[in-house]
């Protein structure tokens, strides 16, 4: 690579990490059903400049996704790695997950679901590596905590829990984040923590038989 063409592709990486933060300002203001164009103008350009950097929706919504979910997965880390305990270090990453999905409902609306209509599914999951390598990450941090407190003997349930227990972080926490705000609802410190104790002690300990 020569010169003008290292100084042309570090000036496109540039322009494509501009154009990501203002759309991401722009669903946190507009909403997840944001189009184009409201995105385009809210950037001050036209919507031709989103569809050269990043082809389409579905484009522009991977490469949010891979923004916002690489900067949810280093907070996670970084409160697990803070953490004393197994059941800590799990709150901890259950609450960061939660905290970064509250502060922009619209944005994770926004890189984890396609538009309806948009081709191949209706979850980016299924149609980018985005949310499926996040997850993926995710699902080997806190099997790491499972693993160094159950010890060796019970390395075949390591093999199933994790991703269990993505599935149930995922959907009570997407549930949470879309219900109405009532008196009934947890706050996010509340529902972490109950997470956190699903996955640990399950919804109903005490029916545990001998």
């Amino acid at each position: 690579m020569d010169g003008r063409t290292a100084r042309w592709q570090s000036h496109r990486e540039e322009r494509r990490r501009a154009l990501i933060k203002t759309a991401r300002k722009a669903v946190h203001a507009l909403g997840s059903d944001a189009s184009m164009e409201d995105i385009a103008g809210a950037a001050g350009t036209s919507k031709s400049v989103y569809y050269r950097y990043f082809g389409d929706k579905a484009g522009l919504q991977q490469a949010m996704g891979e923004v916002v979910l690489g900067q949810m997965q280093r907070r996670m880390k970084d409160a697990a790695q803070s953490a004393q305990t197994p059941r800590e270090g799990l709150y901890a990453m259950v609450s960061a997950y939660l905290q970064m999905a509250e502060s922009s409902p619209n944005v994770y609306a926004f890189i984890t679901r396609l538009t309806p209509g948009e081709a191949s599914a209706q979850d980016a999951i299924a149609a980018s590596g985005a949310l499926g390598n996040f997850f993926e990450q995710i699902t080997g941090m806190i099997a790491t905590p499972m693993r160094q407190y159950l010890g060796p003997d019970n390395e075949a349930l390591i093999e199933y829990w994790p991703t269990a227990a993505i599935g149930l972080v995922r959907n009570a926490g997407e549930m949470w984040l879309g219900s109405a705000a009532t008196s009934a609802k947890p706050d996010q410190a509340t529902m972490a923590a109950n997470i956190t104790d699903w996955l640990c002690l399950g919804i109903a300990p005490q029916l545990k038989t001998t």
